[in-house]
Formats: C-alpha cells, sequence, structure tokens
C-alpha cells in the first residue's frame, strides 16, 4: 500500500499508507493469526490438576481460556476490517492522484491534506474519535454478546476451568421450543412482557391524555396547582417510589393494616406471593409513575390544537364525545404515535419497575431455574447472567429483544400517519 502515491509524489501519504500496512503484517504475525484462529476453536486445552509428589499438593495447569479467546478474536476481525477500508481508501487516493495527473492538475500534499481537515473534511476530522468510541463501547461488545448466543457458555462451561464451544443455532431452536422447559418459560414470560408492555404503554397513555383534558377543561381552576401536584411524582425517583411501594405492599405493610383496621379485609392482600395480584399490582403501581409523564405531554399538545376546530364542532352538534373521537384522538394519534412506539419498547426493557417491585417473583418451580411470574424477558435476562451464569441463553434473549424491538417499531411507525404525512395533520 502506498507506492502509487508515493510514486507520484505524495511520499507522505505513501509512507503513511505503508506504515500502516506493515503494522498489520506485524500484527498478524505477532498476535492476529493466532486470535482468529482463537476465534474458530475457542481453546484446545482445559485447565487441569496435577498432583506434585514433591510438594504433595495440587497444582493448576493452566489452559485456554475461551471467553477471552473470543474477545481476542472479535477485536482481531476489526482490526482486519480497518483494515481492509483503509487499503480500499489507499485504492482511492491512487486513483484520484492519477486523474489529477493525467488533467495536468497539481497533486495535493501533506500541508493541503492537513488543511483539508480543518475545511472540506472537517466532518471527518470531528467524528473520528466519536466513531472510535462507538465502535470500542458499543459495537465491539455487541458484536461479542452477539456471537456468545452461538455458543455453549453456560453454568456447565465456566472459563477459564472448562472450555464452551460454538454450537450454532441450538441455543435458539431450543429458546423456540416449547416442549423444553427453557423454551416453555421463553414463551411464558414472552407473553407476560408483551400483555405488560400493552398495559403499561397503552393505560398510562390514555389516562394521562384524561388527567390533561380533565385539567385543561373550562370548569377546573388553579390549573397550574394540579400539574404541579402530579408533577410532584416526576421529581422523585423511580427506583424510590418502587421501594417504598414495596414496602407498603408487603403482607405486614402499612397498606395492608391500614385496610384491615377499616375492616375492607380480615386477612392480607397476597400483593406479591399471589402470581395474579402481583401481575395487577405492578401496572397499577406503575400508573403512579407513567401517567405524570404522559400528561405533560398531551397537556401541551392539548394547547396547541387550534380552538376553532372545536367551536365548529359544537356549532355543528356535537357534543365532547364526538368532538373528543373526531377531533382531539386523531390529532393525538398524529403527534404522539413515535411517543407510543418508543414507550412500548422502554416497556419491553423496563427492568426497575419489575426488580424493583417484585424482584420478578413470585417463583415458580414451573419455569426454567426458578424464574418469576412477574418477571420480564429483560429482568429473566439479568438472573440468566447474574445468578446462574448461563450467558449464552441471556444472549439469545437479548437478541430475540433486539429483533422483536427494532421489527416491530419500524412495521408500525412506517404504517402510522406520522411516517405517511409527515408534512402537515390534515
Amino acid at each position: 500500500m502506498g507506492l502509487s502515491n508515493m510514486a507520484r509524489g505524495q511520499i507522505v501519504k505513501g509512507l503513511s499508507f505503508l506504515f500502516l500496512q506493515v503494522c498489520f503484517i506485524v500484527y498478524l504475525i505477532l498476535a492476529g493469526i493466532d486470535n482468529l484462529i482463537g476465534l474458530y476453536t475457542l481453546g484446545t486445552r482445559e485447565q487441569t490438576k496435577v498432583f506434585n509428589e514433591a510438594k504433595g499438593i495440587y497444582e493448576i495447569i493452566k489452559g485456554d481460556n475461551s471467553m477471552l479467546m473470543l474477545l481476542a478474536g472479535v477485536t482481531a476481525l476489526f482490526v482486519v476490517t480497518f483494515f481492509v477500508i483503509m487499503w480500499g481508501a489507499s485504492i482511492k487516493s491512487a486513483y484520484n492522484a492519477q486523474k489529477l495527473k493525467a488533467a495536468g492538475k497539481k497533486l495535493p500534499g501533506i500541508i493541503d491534506d492537513i488543511k483539508s481537515l480543518f475545511d472540506s473534511n472537517l466532518h471527518k476530522l470531528l467524528l473520528v474519535i466519536p466513531i472510535i468510541g462507538l465502535i470500542i463501547t458499543t459495537v465491539l461488545p455487541l458484536v461479542y454478546m452477539i456471537l456468545m448466543a452461538f455458543t455453549n457458555y453456560n453454568m456447565t462451561h465456566q472459563p477459564p476451568g472448562k472450555l464452551f464451544d460454538w454450537v450454532g443455532l441450538e441455543n435458539f431452536r431450543i429458546m423456540l421450543m416449547s416442549s423444553d422447559k427453557l423454551g416453555y418459560t421463553f414463551w411464558k414470560i414472552f407473553g407476560w412482557t408483551m400483555i405488560w408492555a400493552v398495559f403499561a404503554t397503552f393505560s398510562n397513555y390514555f389516562l394521562g391524555m384524561f388527567l390533561a383534558i380533565l385539567i385543561n377543561s373550562r370548569g377546573i381552576r388553579f390549573k397550574n396547582v394540579w400539574r404541579t401536584i402530579f408533577v410532584i411524582s416526576v421529581a422523585v425517583p423511580t427506583f424510590v417510589t418502587l421501594l417504598v411501594i414495596r414496602i407498603m405492599l408487603q403482607e405486614q405493610g402499612a397498606f395492608n393494616i391500614l385496610l384491615k383496621e377499616l375492616g375492607f379485609i380480615t386477612k392480607s392482600i397476597p400483593f406479591f406471593t399471589n402470581a395474579t395480584w402481583a401481575r395487577v399490582t405492578v401496572i397499577v403501581v406503575n400508573l403512579w409513575i407513567g401517567i405524570p409523564h404522559t400528561m405533560l405531554i398531551t397537556t401541551g399538545i392539548l394547547l396547541n390544537i387550534p380552538a376553532e376546530l372545536y367551536e365548529s364542532a359544537r356549532i355543528d352538534g356535537a357534543g365532547p364525545v364526538k368532538s373528543f373521537i373526531h377531533i382531539t384522538m386523531p390529532y393525538m394519534l398524529f403527534i404522539t404515535t413515535p411517543y407510543l412506539i418508543t414507550n412500548f419498547i422502554s416497556n419491553i426493557n423496563n427492568f426497575n419497575a419489575i426488580y424493583f417491585l417484585t424482584g420478578g417473583g413470585p417463583a415458580t418451580l414451573d419455569y426454567f431455574k426458578g424464574a418469576g411470574k412477574t418477571d420480564l424477558l429483560v429482568t429473566w435476562l439479568y438472573r440468566l447472567t447474574v445468578d446462574s451464569w448461563d450467558y449464552c441463553y441471556a444472549a439469545t434473549i437479548g437478541i430475540f429483544i433486539f429483533v422483536i424491538s427494532a421489527v416491530g417499531s419500524l412495521i408500525v411507525y412506517r404504517r402510522s400517519g406520522s411516517y405517511k404525512k409527515e408534512e402537515g395533520f390534515q
């Protein structure tokens, strides 16, 4: 690389490309080839114990570490990809130099290239550090996690003591087969996740909207005071609210004791020990957290709906219900469809609402390794990672969550009026 640039007088640029190629070759010789081979094999030597008769103790003979070999292999792939991109850049640079020379124009030197970084190529200079940071902190770990889903990296294959290996699509097959306990658990938790996302999204949306309409109606005084009261719950950190409510709803908590004192119940309500009660509880408690957010958003939209529309509807004989159905609701849906989509996706991944309130419980032996009846896919993923070390299954679930979120949101958004009529509301 770079010889073509040097032959045309661009010495520094040519030497830079050549230096990059030399560094790449040295990397391949010292580590790159071994890392790529390790990515394929994921290790061949397991850690073993050998009895040392002279010392009278067992000594550990270190083996390969599949986890580190997978990481090093992924890094090697990124290095190779970077070199291929730079190789293409060198070919493009040589081609442009040849075109300029054939046209009889002066070829840019290193000073001209540096000046261009602060002029025509300023965007490239500004994006270098963010792109490098994005690759290191996001893309590389993401690829590493995706590849982990195609291995058997679980509790019984824990490096450095044990090696894990490639298993192809086996984890996906097990996860999708309801006959297996893992697959049965996946479909049950997936179903509850969808139910939770629908109720958590639309209950907050419609109740928040109705609250905003009520506060904004003509007969209500001190509108700002009412809005401030409801917004106070937003100011309190969500996890603090959930932990306090969790304490209050225990069998011997303040809520059960109060109901007993008032004579409404004789025994404690099993808010967290009964599956049905627990699921209803998390949905109801989520209203306290989500309604104020929706109220704030919809209040701003309601204030921007032209008053002439309601006045015309009133003159035509439309009542409040018809005005809401034909004016308010279409306007709100047009504006808030992207918000609804993002809120639905965030509820699918709503770790805090479940983990800090119910902890995923109540646990059941019917589910894989004691997963709970209120576990979402994201909290179950956390359990598989932290509690049982089944990283391959957790990575597989992560891929399913991504596919569901990405594909679902794109399909819904592209079919919505917000996408088809971006230029205005009709």
